[in-house]
């Protein structure tokens, strides 16, 4: 009676895992251990031990969750996906179109990683929320242009002239670093990073300043005269051929690199480092480079 009891079991265990596929964890892998007839646990040359020794060396799953914006993020991670096939790997994307879930569903556990932010914005995140979020590896850079709207060229630049600049503290600062470069306001000395509207000492311009949310900013370039765009939104808008970019060794290159975020204490699982070797490759370098025309430098 008791083998066919538990012929029964064991065939019922083995069409839950016919019907789940490869969702199904393996039986060894649940720690389920087979009881003989006698009541004894089979010793360690039996089928079932050999299993569950030979398991314990290999990841947990062969899948790689990461969440992304679309542009360029997603889409650079296209071709890392293929990279990772030859480690064993699948990558999953998931697309996101805000900031904020693709953090917390990092923190949550719902994802591996994640890819669309730089540090200053990931310290900041990190503050507010009571989240445990670190970074990986650096991959690119998404220099802010100028792009001419009414006015054709910088030289062209008239008294009360309009120009358009992100809100938000950290693009704000960034545009209007990227504004003095051209000489066309002075901030004060030890503003850097945080430079706000309030910061600027000099406007021999006397530019009128329109403060407007960052993904805003490309839809109102036609009713101002100039305006400062980031990198991902010009591109989202179709807007190309800025008059002037951050420069490659800039202040900004070298604080606002996006980069894959773990969740601390995973910078060196073995998940991570696939994911890292990955990315930080000569393909995807000539892929941000080909691709993204100078509105996409990679900083590796």
């Amino acid at each position: 009676m008791k083998k066919r009891v538990l012929g029964v079991l064991l065939s019922t265990v083995v069409a839950l895992s016919a019907l789940t596929g490869c969702g199904a964890t393996p039986v060894a892998e649940q720690n389920t251990q087979t009881i003989e007839d006698d009541g004894q646990v089979p010793a360690a040359d039996t089928p079932v031990a050999e299993e569950q020794a030979s398991d314990t060396d290999e990841p947990v799953d062969n899948v790689i969750t990461v969440g992304a914006t679309i542009t360029p993020h997603s889409e650079i991670l296209s071709v890392v996906a293929e990279n990772l096939k030859e480690q064993g790997y699948e990558l999953k994307i998931v697309e996101y179109n805000d900031y904020v879930l693709p953090n917390t569903a990092l923190e949550a556990g719902d994802l591996d990683a994640n890819y669309f932010q730089h540090i200053p914005y990931l310290n900041d995140f990190n503050e507010e929320n009571g989240t445990h979020i670190v970074s990986a590896a650096a991959v690119h850079f998404e220099p802010m242009g100028i792009y001419a709207g009414k006015t054709a060229s910088l030289e062209d630049i008239k008294e009360g002239a309009s120009v358009a600049v992100p809100n938000d503290t950290t693009n704000e600062a960034r545009a209007l670093l990227l504004l003095e470069a051209q000489g066309l306001l002075k901030l004060k000395a030890d503003a850097g990073i945080k430079a706000t509207i309030l910061d600027i000492e000099e406007n021999p311009f006397n530019l009128d300043i329109k403060e407007l949310e960052a993904a805003q900013v490309p839809k109102a370039v036609k009713d101002v005269d100039i305006a400062v765009i980031n990198g991902n939104y010009a591109l989202e808008a179709g807007i190309k051929t800025p008059l002037v970019t951050e420069a490659s060794d800039s202040l900004a290159a070298e604080t606002y690199g996006n980069i894959i975020a773990v969740r601390e204490g995973e910078e060196n699982s073995v998940k991570t480092k696939a994911l890292v070797d990955a990315i930080l490759t000569e393909n995807v370098k000539e892929y941000i480079n080909n691709t993204y025309e100078g509105a996409v430098l990679p900083v590796f």
